[in-house]
């Protein structure tokens, strides 16, 4: 009863076609966005922004690119951790080599370095694809990270080989280095999150989404009418690697502050992939959804047990984590493939018919 649209007349096209052309979904997100910006700044504590909400947002941008390549276009990879590796060292690169650039340009140069690194790998995309795809992506993801690894320039020969995120200003404000509050880079992490998924939204929406799906279903068909694989492909690695490669450099200057080549490997390629099948493939929303999930389960299985009177190890909790990731990703594959999304989906539907049984 309170999610129908009785009543609300659309007199454009435009109005029709709107991202949120039901009014209740538009109070929905700008509830959201309130609460976002103006409350939850003002009552969360340093373990809510640094335990949950930065790293929340990050996994949901990284979550939103590897959802564009897998679910919108349908190349399977197992080369997100390597390409968030991309923008995190392109980022230390220029803010070390240039100091005086804008730390917000950096961070998206580093998403077109990406992108371009993405691209090359994604060429051979025309030529496979599903399984064999998957492992061209997984030699990129331990190739990249061995040449960080390895060449000593990329991490200016530091000794401990990790790189570090220095202390740099926008409008006069500490955004980055181990001064900055939390406060601030929760509000730049949010802001970033912000505006890649609206534009994650309208991009899936237009001409590209609809070539990207049609490339997805059958590839075949898509050429006949006159959609160019290799183009369309390339442009999904691009613009999935963007977005990988901004999330892998808000990953270290927003979150982590320092890191080696460890904190890109193949598990945290596997927690994207994992919250975009949780969260449901070919869904922006579910993306968000399946990194919230992901990001919470850990903090709910070591805060829960002890405040029922069962206190537990953290290797057992960390086995239990294990098993609930593999149960569920079994589950949605086999029961529900689209996931978390599809089941806001149909509570929507639901709603809309309620009390009625029909």
């Amino acid at each position: 009863m309170f999610y129908r649209e009785a009543g609300q007349f659309k007199t454009t096209y435009e109005a029709d076609q709107g991202v949120f052309p039901i009014l209740q979904d538009r109070w929905f997100i700008a509830l959201v966005l309130v609460l976002a910006y103006a409350v939850i700044p003002f009552i969360a504590n340093e373990y809510w922004f640094q335990a949950i909400l930065i790293p929340f947002f990050i996994y949901s941008l990284a979550a939103i690119g590897l959802n564009i390549l897998t679910g919108y276009a349908g190349q399977v990879s197992l080369g997100t951790g390597a390409f968030m590796a991309v923008g995190a060292y392109a980022t230390y690169k220029m803010t070390t080599a240039f100091p005086e650039l804008n730390i917000v340009v950096v961070f998206i140069f580093a998403g077109f370095w990406s992108a371009a690194v993405g691209m090359v790998f994604g060429v051979p995309s025309l030529r496979i694809k599903g399984f064999y795809l998957a492992v061209a992506t997984l030699a990129a993801q331990f190739f990249i990270l061995w040449l960080f690894n390895k060449v000593g320039w990329f991490y200016n020969n530091n000794p401990s080989g990790t790189i570090t995120a220095p202390p740099r200003e926008l409008f006069g404000i500490l955004i980055t280095g181990p001064e900055a509050t939390a406060v601030t880079r929760y509000y730049v992490t949010l802001i970033f999150l912000t505006v890649f998924e609206l534009a994650a939204k309208n991009l899936v929406r237009g001409r590209v989404g609809r070539s990207w799906m049609a490339i997805r279903d059958m590839d075949i068909a898509a050429e006949i009418i006159g959609i160019e694989p290799l183009k369309t492909k390339l442009l999904a690695f691009g613009i999935s690697s963007f977005y990988c490669g901004v999330a892998g450099a808000l990953y270290i200057f927003c979150w982590l502050g320092s890191a080696e080549t460890e904190a890109f490997d193949i598990f945290l390629s596997f927690t994207i992939l994992f919250m975009i099948i949780i969260g449901g493939l070919g869904s922006i929303m579910g993306s968000i959804m399946g990194a919230a999930f992901i990001t919470l389960l850990p903090i709910f299985l070591t805060n829960f047990p002890p405040m029922i009177g069962l206190p537990i190890s953290t290797d057992l909790s960390k086995h239990i984590e294990e098993i609930i990731f593999g149960f569920l990703i079994v589950f949605f594959l086999i029961v529900e493939p689209h996931g978390l999304a599809r089941l806001w989906q149909i509570a929507k539907e639901k709603l809309r018919k309620w009390p009625f049984p029909y």
